[in-house]
């Protein structure tokens, strides 16, 4: 048997440069990030063959000085911590000290630096081989420049997992990136093969904030996206989420920095995700960019290789902050005419492909506003509509409302109108609703009771500007699927059956939640068997359990008995889905699955409740419609994330039909 052997300092740091340095991206990441840690306002960086052949940092920071940069290309050796409590609240992108005798064990690395107050600069070199290294002097101003040559020229195994020169350079421009939108006071410049990619300067403001963004990102994340800026319980949270319409077919344009810090976690992954779970369409993933601020000492940053994952302190308060605060921007948002869209419709960014809808071209407000007469609902339009000559029409809206009460047993004033189904708000066919000559059917849509039978356009030129609503007035219903509303910005296509089912959902939702889940006992309880650890985390989890209307006991070392459940679960799978729970809670802390299970089958009631294809609106019922669109939370998507509604302005329609040429 072989004797135990203390490894030569080359092999022990070729060994720690298999984890630090995967790829010349690895390279870049821990060198860009030793240069902002050194108080840096400007890196550039040089690329040659993807990084391979030469990568050079230069940066205008503090500097080394001449006795200690023999000791920077040694292991463990670091200017960032120097006790325990140091590394418990790590402040700093770098702290092990390892990074520069790893990349300079498996590459040619030159070294020179010239310190704050210092009269020379000074150069080192490291060849992989020994790791003896000279210094000399130098010529050089304030901060330092490292330069990287033949990676892995040492290690031919290691050189021959590299990938082509323009996937290592992609890889390598997403860490530029990342490190970019961390850190917007410093400047960047990176080049590739003698050809520019980035030049980004210094900025201190959100307008020039969000300009480094579209260079980065693409301008459509810009255009479809919410700012966020929150502070609770020590917590803040600022950045900028993607509108639930701009979604991608894969997690690819998602940024979360802790304290500075690009980080992947599951508990974030998680939160954002259960924020956007009833807008998203199946399959697709949320955008953003987001910055959560803490205190250092609350979260440990020393818990992988790449510092890539961090572990919260507590890790239930952070997961429901970040839920609770980015759910709610997105259930605040409204619509409000304002800055009409630049297109419609038309192929998908190239970087960014968005849903084909333009509700993010519109402005958006936050906060909810009355559908009534008299309140300003955006800019003036030539022919906008006067609050007292559609009154009405919104008699529709006291229609839809009691329907969707009615069907959850909502107490509300008045009578249901004959035609609807009381327990469903569905529009049902009777004879009003039957097909009618062209004549009669043309004439149903511009014509509303109370009007003497007046053509809609003729109360549209009539109508004050300060009371046209976000969505505006419905003039027409086609092929009884869509609604066509003119608005002050242009025109308005509305989706009537995934608008409605919207509608009818937040409102189950509302109904449900304001009250005690109801609950039924099961004739015959279900005996779930389980591991003693999950049988303990039921027991401490009870809370969680009654919420949702279960009673869940346990009645064994490994077993739990399942006595009540919900009565809107009764014909599920109760004992899965106890299961799921379970595993939820283990792995994530929380649990949204009983929540999500509710949804769903509250999902599917609306569906199946609201107005279908093929029925025949008046206008007063479109304008209802779009009345309840204008403050229902998320009445931009369905409950399956397809979009409601759309618009083209009216520089678009000339477009169209090129007026102006």
């Amino acid at each position: 048997m072989a004797r135990i052997n203390l490894l030569s300092p080359r092999l022990a740091n070729q060994i720690a440069a298999g984890e630090v340095v995967e790829r010349p991206a690895s390279v870049v990441k821990e060198l860009l990030e030793n240069s902002l840690d050194a108080e840096a306002t400007q890196l550039d960086v040089d690329i040659e063959q993807g990084g391979v052949r030469r990568m050079k940092i230069r940066d205008n920071g503090r500097g080394i000085v001449k006795d200690d940069l023999s000791l920077a290309m040694s292991r463990h050796a670091t200017s960032k911590i120097s006790t325990l409590d140091d590394l418990e609240a790590v402040q700093t992108l770098g702290f092990r000290g390892e990074a520069l005798a790893s990349i300079s064990s498996v590459s040619r690395m030159h070294l020179t630096s010239k310190a704050y107050g210092e009269d020379e600069a000074w150069r080192v070199e490291a060849e992989g081989k020994d790791m003896t290294t000279a210094v000399r002097p130098a010529s050089h101003p304030d901060g330092t420049t490292i330069e990287v040559r033949d990676l892995f020229f040492n290690t031919p195994a290691r050189r021959k997992f590299l990938r082509t020169e323009k996937t290592e350079f992609n890889h390598l421009e997403e860490v530029v990136k990342r490190l970019a939108l961390s850190r917007y006071d410093v400047g960047f410049r990176l080049s590739h093969n003698g050809k520019q990619v980035y030049d980004l300067r210094p900025v201190t403001d959100q307008l020039h904030a969000e300009h480094r963004l579209g260079t980065l990102l693409g301008k459509k994340f810009i255009e479809n996206a919410l700012t966020i800026d929150v502070e609770a319980a020590g917590l803040r949270l600022w950045g900028w989420i993607g509108l639930p319409t701009f979604s991608r077919s894969q997690a690819d344009l998602q940024y979360f920095f802790v304290n500075g810090r690009v980080v992947r976690d599951k508990l974030v992954a998680h939160a954002v995700r259960q924020a956007y779970r009833d807008v998203l369409y199946n399959g697709r993933h949320p955008t953003f960019v987001l910055y959560l601020e803490l205190d250092p000492a609350t979260v440990d940053v020393n818990v992988h290789p790449t510092k890539h994952e961090v572990r919260f302190r507590d890790g239930r308060l952070v997961h429901d902050f970040l839920f609770s605060r980015i759910h709610k921007v997105i259930a605040d948002v409204r619509p409000e005419s304002g800055e009409a869209p630049t297109q419609i419709g038309g192929a998908p960014d190239a970087e960014v492909a968005s849903m084909p809808t333009q509700q993010s071209r519109m402005a958006f407000q936050r906060e909810p506003q009355s559908a009534a007469g008299g309140v300003p609902w955006g800019a003036p339009n030539n022919n906008p509509v006067r609050g007292e000559q559609v009154r009405g029409q919104l008699e529709g809206l006291r229609q839809l409302n009691e329907n969707a009460n009615q069907a959850l047993g909502v107490v509300g004033g008045g009578e249901i109108p004959q035609g609807i189904d009381p327990l469903t708000g569905e529009i049902l066919e009777s004879a009003s609703n039957s097909p009618m000559p062209r004549e009669e059917t043309e004439q149903t849509f511009y014509r509303q009771e109370g009007d003497n039978g007046r053509r809609f356009e003729e109360l549209v030129s009539e109508s004050d500007a300060h009371d046209m609503p976000p969505l505006g007035y419905a003039v027409a219903q086609i092929h009884g699927v869509y609604i066509l509303a003119e608005s002050s910005v242009g025109l308005i296509v509305v989706d009537m059956h995934a608008a409605h089912e919207r509608i009818v959902y937040e409102r189950m939702k509302n109904a449900f939640y304001a009250k005690s889940v109801p609950s039924q006992p099961l004739l015959v309880p279900i005996n779930v068997t389980v591991s003693q650890s999950e049988a303990d985390l039921v027991e401490d989890s009870q809370s969680v359990f009654e919420a949702f209307g279960f009673k869940v006991e346990r009645t064994g070392v490994e077993s739990v008995m399942v006595r009540e459940v919900p009565i809107i679960l009764i014909n599920g799978d109760v004992e899965n889905l106890v299961r799921d729970v379970i595993s939820d809670l283990t792995v994530n802390g929380a649990t949204d699955l009983l929540e999500a299970r509710a949804n769903e089958l509250m999902a599917s009631m609306a569906c199946h409740g609201a107005v279908r294809a093929n029925r025949k609106l008046t206008i007063a019922e479109m304008n209802s419609l779009l009345r309840d669109m204008e403050v229902t939370e998320r009445s931009g998507q369905c409950n399956h994330g397809r979009p409601t509604w759309t618009q083209l302005s009216m520089s678009d329609l000339d477009k169209l039909f090129l007026r102006g040429r």
